[in-house]
């Protein structure tokens, strides 16, 4: 190193450098190694750190003996909780139909929102949970899961009566997984004879998928939407990769709406919308899915873009003012989920905990209807969610519900 012009060279002349430093105050030193057995670092103390406390927080520390065993002043402050006003609002979707209008009966509706958090408005409508349920027994479901269903796997019918009688279901998705060239090649007239046999078996309404075949999928949902003329169904879904032009026309010929499906891309997500909406499909007709990541394996990616969306969305935009669907049964995909491993407890507990705790996620982030699997899951979901439509305090949690979380 060189100051004005007096080289030092590894072995450093300290008692030179102090004097520099002391000459101009400061100085940086550019690449240099040390080499030490101890190296001290003095930092000079922090201040006292006063922190101004709510009077009910100041209670609970004067009860406690926290305040008076610290000798904390604790100064009285007047605190409001901030609320926003928003130009906008969340759509509102409604599935199913009275019997007065020609429906089975059931009506469900999500969206609605004026508001980003329940304390500056309550929401109008709770979350909803749809269970899933599938055309064959699902390969690879878990056993933890299995175990609720195993009895009705066999006929899809059986199965939405279980989850309606035995569990409350509001609503089913009906996923046609046998239908992919890959699997069964299921014939569409097949998947539309199926769809009928579900509207008789229970009165709940429906979200309608298919296998997830670009080529196929447009013609199972349009013919499963014929069928279920009217029931203001959900078609699952409209997407960049299909024909999504067909998705549409089934949904404005027949009565339905359609899950405009996305990866995690808020600006896809509006395109999409665009599209939809420029071919004739009513924006109250849409319910946005910018896809769910499950916890540990991308979820803040999601946590990002629905709140992008819910924001953009109550500030006025209306290509994102949308309702918008999670799938949390990603969340059984986690291998922590699911996986053998003494170290990380019991299986029976922690595959909920991870739907539980990826719905809820998605739920802080402006979610409105989950699709998941576990019942478990979905009953601690819809209560907590139920808890949105009031004001803090207004409903008290069933704690009962959860001992099972601490065996």
């Amino acid at each position: 190193m060189i100051y004005n012009d007096r080289f030092f060279g590894d072995s450093m002349d300290l008692d030179a450098l102090i004097k520099i430093v002391e000459k101009v105050g400061r100085i940086e030193i550019d690449n240099i190694e040390v080499t030490a057995d101890e190296l001290v670092i003095n930092i000079p103390s922090a201040p006292p750190l006063v922190i101004p406390q709510t009077p009910a927080l100041k209670e609970t520390l004067v009860e406690t003996g926290i305040s008076k065993e610290l000798k904390i002043e604790i100064p009285e402050i007047d605190w409001e909780i901030p609320i926003n006003k928003y130009k906008g609002h969340i759509r509102e979707v409604q599935f199913g139909k009275p019997k007065s209008e020609g429906g089975r009966g059931k009506v469900v509706k999500i969206g609605g929102q004026k508001a980003l958090y329940r304390f500056e408005e309550p929401q109008p409508n709770a979350p909803v949970v749809t269970f899933d349920i599938f055309d064959m027994p699902m390969p690879g479901l878990p056993k933890n899961v299995r175990q609720y269903f195993e009895d009705v796997m066999q006929d899809p019918a059986e199965w939405a009566k279980k989850c309606v009688k035995e569990f409350g279901a509001d609503m089913i998705t009906i996923h046609h997984i046998s239908t992919d060239p890959k699997i069964k090649d299921t014939p569409v007239k097949d998947a539309a004879k199926l769809m009928e046999e579900l509207l008789q078996a229970v009165d709940v309404p429906f979200v309608i998928g298919g296998s997830g075949d670009p080529k196929k999928d447009p013609l199972v949902l349009e013919a499963c939407a014929e069928v279920a003329e009217g029931e203001r169904c959900l078609l699952a879904s409209a997407n960049l990769d299909l024909d999504y032009k067909k998705v549409a026309d089934a949904a404005m010929k027949y009565d339905h709406n359609v899950l405009s499906w996305t990866i995690m891309d808020p600006n896809m997500a509006k395109d999409l919308n665009r599209r939809l909406i420029s071919h004739g499909l009513d924006g109250d007709r849409i319910v946005m899915d910018p896809t769910t990541c499950s916890l540990g394996y991308g979820s803040e990616f999601s946590i990002n873009a629905m709140t992008r969306l819910r924001i953009s969305g109550l500030k006025g935009d209306e290509l994102v003012n949308m309702p918008m669907s999670s799938g949390t049964t990603n969340a059984i995909g986690a291998r922590e989920a699911w996986m053998k491993n003494p170290k990380w407890g019991d299986r029976a507990y922690r595959l909920p905990l991870w739907e539980i705790t990826t719905g809820l996620t998605m739920l802080l982030s402006g979610v409105d209807i989950f699709m998941m699997l576990h019942p478990v899951s979905i009953t601690a979901l819809k209560e907590l969610g139920k808890t949105l439509t009031t004001k803090p305090g207004e409903i008290k949690i069933n704690t009962d519900n959860y001992e099972w979380i601490k065996a």
